[in-house]
């Protein structure tokens, strides 16, 4: 019987983590101050008729702070890249020398940094909305192992694990958004 509370709360201890994996990679796409190859995870090039992810066709980096170079494996694919890159309305203009897609990543507003910042507020709110659910679940699971015989005091010792381990892992997403925010309002 031990063994299956160990299971719920192992199973729920991973179905969290992968919460907040998904949250750190959604946050991640959001633009902060500085130019970032995220950004244009989203993009898709139209590549020989076959819809392909940017990062597919060409390699993605930043030189500096303030710009976003693609330099496509094959220079043909330059102007579909621009294509695809304006048809994402990322609000960014791509600007190109022949070999090499340049994009200048203008500064952040006021205005749109709070947005922005209201935006992982939100993904942040969800994703803990997703950990308590995880945890309601499994509190759920320990009843019925209850009712399939688990003593009492095993079953809140348990619930009080799983309390534990949600705990932890709200802690993270608190932190992780913090640590975003302030990148996000860093001029």
């Amino acid at each position: 019987m031990e063994e299956n509370v160990k299971l719920v709360l192992d199973i729920a201890a991973e179905k969290m983590g992968k919460t907040i994996e998904h949250f750190d990679h959604e946050i991640g796409k959001v633009r902060a101050g500085k130019a970032n190859p995220k950004m244009l995870e989203s993009v898709m090039v139209d590549y020989y008729g076959a819809m392909t992810p940017l990062s597919q066709v060409a390699n993605i980096n930043t030189p500096d702070a303030r710009t976003i170079a693609v330099q496509p494996w094959e220079k043909k694919m330059i102007p579909a890249i621009e294509k695809a890159i304006m048809a994402a309305n990322l609000g960014m203009n791509p600007d190109n020398n022949g070999e090499i897609v340049r994009i200048n990543v203008p500064p952040l507003t006021e205005e749109r940094r709070k947005d922005l910042v209201k935006q992982v507020k939100k993904l942040s709110e969800d994703t803990r909305i997703a950990v308590r659910n995880i945890r309601r679940d499994a509190i759920e699971d320990l009843k019925k192992l209850k009712k399939d015989g688990l003593g009492e005091d095993l079953e809140k010792d348990a619930e009080d694990n799983a309390q534990k381990i949600t705990d932890k892992f709200i802690k993270k997403i608190d932190e992780l958004f913090e640590k975003k925010e302030k990148d996000i309002l860093t001029v």
